[in-house]
């Protein structure tokens, strides 16, 4: 049997694409890690802490002074949230004040709520 040298170049490529997509798909899985604070629950956790805090507050803060209440709360995970900082915060308070076109500041999130 003769194989040709286009055949062979044929069967060394195809090889050659095996062993390469076997050495590449470990770092191709998709797993969620244990810390990621990206996550809907994640986001979803510091929504309902930054109201706890703006309500225990009764609105009266700055963003810089709910960071750290934010941050000094019992509830607030530090290992899960080790990221969060008030860069973090603001995206957060923007994305409330998007989905309630009605709300501009703090104060208005705490009226909101009573």
């Amino acid at each position: 049997m003769k194989l040709d040298t286009s055949t062979i170049m044929m069967i060394f490529f195809i090889f050659s694409l095996f062993v390469s997509l076997w050495k590449i798909y470990p770092f191709l899985r998709m797993k969620q890690l244990k810390d990621d604070d990206t996550t809907q629950e994640a986001q979803k956790q510091l929504k309902e802490l930054m109201i706890k805090v703006i309500k225990k507050k009764h609105g009266d803060t700055t963003e810089d002074e709910l960071f750290i209440a934010m941050q000094e709360d019992e509830a607030f995970n530090s290992k899960l949230f080790w990221r969060f900082n008030l860069n973090k915060l603001k995206q957060l308070l923007n994305s409330h004040y998007i989905k309630n076109s009605n709300i501009n500041n703090i104060k208005d999130i705490y009226k909101q709520l009573v």
